[in-house]
């Protein structure tokens, strides 16, 4: 019986590939015929970088399981047979240390720039919950990775992270004592932590980066003009204002890629501790149970959170039962339908909550709310128009504030903990919500400019 093969423009070895695999389709599809807007420029360097560490971190982590030994008699010495006896071996844990923060550095970029020039907004709500799923993911990455040296910060930090669940009412002790697999961090905690660092993680966050990527090609990219390319085509179908990825955003983005090689390598080669900041002086030293650090404190990439945590005391609490009241008043003033009854009543259980709990509990809530904050964004922004460049000059102020307040939490996350501190942290970690909550107020206000037909661009 005689069967037919799909008709296809490629020949020979390749033809042979795409009568049975959309590989040229494919490429096609995401690549060589995927338009973008012409007008990227410097902050669409971070998507592409990101994906490169990734790869870097994936495949150094490879290399470093072949040496690592996931057991609390072991871990500590086999990081540092890797580090001393290993050909290399320095090199590719440096390459995976330094890899983290600088993940880290990349996606918060690339997130500020989906805050600039509203790349969150429709049709790419979907683009943006990936990539705050992504977000969230590489912090459970980065937590589950941070005890495996086996350190003594590493295991402190496990500690009191894991601890920090033991404040949830009813549940709290069960679950904390669930994620350790025992009463303290140990061999079992050590176990379970390398197979979610190695395994469970990293495949979920495949598969997000892959949802990512497909959601952001289906509804295509957005610029810094907050245009819709797709609004104006020739009579091919094409957009007049886009340019096929391949080779144009290619080579755009390798020579982004060849400039971050050189900084990531300086950094490898001349300074792989950073002062601290990405491997701490405590984490040189083997995990001890029996003896607390002086001062235990994140990674800098968690410390915003961590300040956030941390300022949630007695007092703090009672300023937030205050704005919680004021706000479910405001709630029943301006309000209307359902919502006019719902969340005033949502404000007086959260208060009476807030009133028979501990602040540790709360602390956890402000510092998860905070995250999932970034979820709501789409729906929060009510301004006309996507990109900051024609906002009303007091939206980019409060922009700027924003930015101060998170790099300000940031900073006071790394430092001791002092009442002068506390009070700026609080009053930061105020500042973060209120950008938040007060979005679908604000952003409609103000003189907007008129958006451009077309994008803007100068060659370069």
């Amino acid at each position: 019986m005689a069967t037919t093969e799909k008709e296809v423009e490629t020949t020979g070895f390749t033809g042979w590939i795409d009568r049975r695999f959309p590989m040229t389709a494919t490429w096609k599809a995401h690549v060589s015929e995927y338009y973008a807007p012409k007008n990227f420029n410097f902050w669409y360097f971070f998507g592409s970088l990101a994906l490169l560490v990734l790869v870097n971190q994936i495949v150094t982590g490879i290399f470093l399981t072949m040496n690592y030994k996931p057991d609390a008699t072991l871990a500590f010495a086999s990081v540092e047979y890797i580090m001393r006896e290993v050909p290399w071996g320095w090199l590719i844990r440096y390459m995976h240390s330094t890899g983290a923060s600088m993940f880290f550095v990349v996606v918060y970029l690339h997130m500020f720039r989906g805050l600039l020039y509203g790349s969150y907004r429709k049709p790419r709500e979907l683009v943006w919950i990936f990539g705050c799923a992504i977000f969230l993911c590489l912090m459970a990455e980065a937590f589950f990775g941070y005890l495996l040296p086996w350190g003594q910060m590493s295991y402190w930090g496990a500690q009191v992270i894991v601890n920090l669940f033991s404040a949830i009412p009813f549940i709290g002790p069960d679950l904390s004592l669930w994620i350790r697999g025992d009463y303290v961090v140990s061999d079992v905690t050590l176990n379970r932590f390398f197979a979610f660092h190695v395994i469970a993680i990293p495949l979920v966050l495949l598969l997000l980066v892959v949802a990512h990527i497909v959601a952001l090609h289906e509804v295509g990219s957005n610029n810094p003009d907050g245009i819709e390319i797709k609004a104006k085509k020739d009579a091919k179908g094409i957009p007049l204002d886009g340019i096929p990825f391949h080779p144009y955003y290619s080579v755009h983005d390798f020579m982004g890629v060849c400039v971050f090689l050189m900084v990531f390598a300086a950094i490898i080669f001349f300074a792989p501790e950073m002062g601290g900041y990405f491997l701490e002086s405590n984490n040189f030293v083997p995990a001890n149970p029996l003896q607390t650090p002086p001062e235990i404190a994140p990674v800098w990439y968690f410390t915003a959170f961590y300040a956030m945590l941390r300022a949630t005391t007695d007092p703090f609490k009672i300023v937030l039962m205050i704005v919680i009241g004021l706000l479910g008043l405001f709630a029943l003033i301006r309000a209307r339908g359902k919502w006019k009854v719902g969340l005033p009543v949502l404000a007086v259980l959260v208060i009476l909550a807030m009133a028979f709990t501990e602040s540790k509990f709360w602390g956890v809530v402000v510092m998860g709310s905070a995250v999932v904050s970034l979820f709501f964004l789409p729906w929060l922004d009510r301004s006309p128009v996507k990109s900051i460049r024609y906002r009303p000059f007091f939206h980019k102020v409060f922009y700027a504030i924003f930015v101060l307040a998170f790099l300000t939490l940031a900073f006071l996350g790394t430092k001791p903990p002092s009442p002068a501190a506390t009070l700026i942290a609080q009053i930061c970690a105020l500042v973060y919500f209120a950008f938040f909550l007060g979005m679908p107020f604000w952003t409609p206000l103000g003189k907007f400019k008129q958006p451009p037909e077309r994008v803007r661009f100068k060659p370069h």
